[in-house]
């Protein structure tokens, strides 16, 4: 009951905002990790936290950009990287809090996407696509900025933790189930997913070539 007091675009702004928040601290994290400066700092958490979500609107021709029209997007980016810059060491775990704090931004965010992509009418497999876009293009361009392979392309459990939770989502729609609850066991999905992934070392397959020996 309770529920039904919120609106379904207040419970996606909200959460676009924890995907933010997450994903600055995150950056700024290795931001920091790097040596950056306080403006490097913020300039990773912005490409972190905003770089998928452009990307998908651009791809969905989705104008003006989000962030464009919502300056509280840079405001709390800003805010967040100064803070974590201000009160985060860099002889802390590094890898624990860049893991965790990725893990909710990519199931904030592949929500996020898959909502915005359902909203203009895309087919299911375009909004899953949107939905991995906008979790992970982000979090790539940072870790290119800070010269480190980024975490999607190796073996860690990553794009499809994104996949299982946004095809849930899909699932639960065609059973015409509540927003909430759909955006909720999506979040928890992918969360869950990811994190187990962390915890227990679960890793995909890495592509080897087999070498061939020939004689002469």
């Amino acid at each position: 009951m309770i529920v039904e007091l919120f609106d379904t675009s207040l419970l996606i702004y909200l959460l676009d905002m924890v995907g933010v928040i997450a994903c600055a601290i995150a950056a700024t994290t290795l931001a920091m990790y790097k040596r950056f400066d306080l403006f490097g700092g913020i300039l990773v958490s912005m490409v972190n936290a905003i770089g998928g979500g452009t990307i998908r609107d651009l791809m969905l021709d989705r104008h003006p950009l989000f962030w464009m029209m919502d300056l509280n997007y840079v405001i709390v980016i800003s805010i967040t990287s100064i803070l974590c810059q201000m009160f985060f060491h860099r002889h802390q775990h590094i890898d624990a809090a860049l893991k965790f704090f990725d893990a909710i931004g990519l199931a904030a965010f592949s929500v996020i996407g898959l909502t915005v992509a359902l909203s203009l009418d895309a087919h299911p497999a375009i909004a899953i696509m949107m939905a991995v876009m906008t979790s992970i293009a982000g979090g790539i361009m940072r870790d290119m900025i800070c010269n480190e392979i980024p975490l999607v392309l190796q073996k860690e459990i990553y794009i499809s933790a994104s996949i299982l939770g946004s095809a849930l989502y899909l699932v639960l729609d065609k059973f015409g189930t509540a927003d909430w609850i759909k955006q909720s066991l999506a979040l928890a999905t992918i969360f869950g997913v990811r994190m187990m992934a962390v915890r227990f070392d679960w890793h995909l397959p890495s592509i080897q070539l087999r070498q061939s020996n020939r004689s002469s």
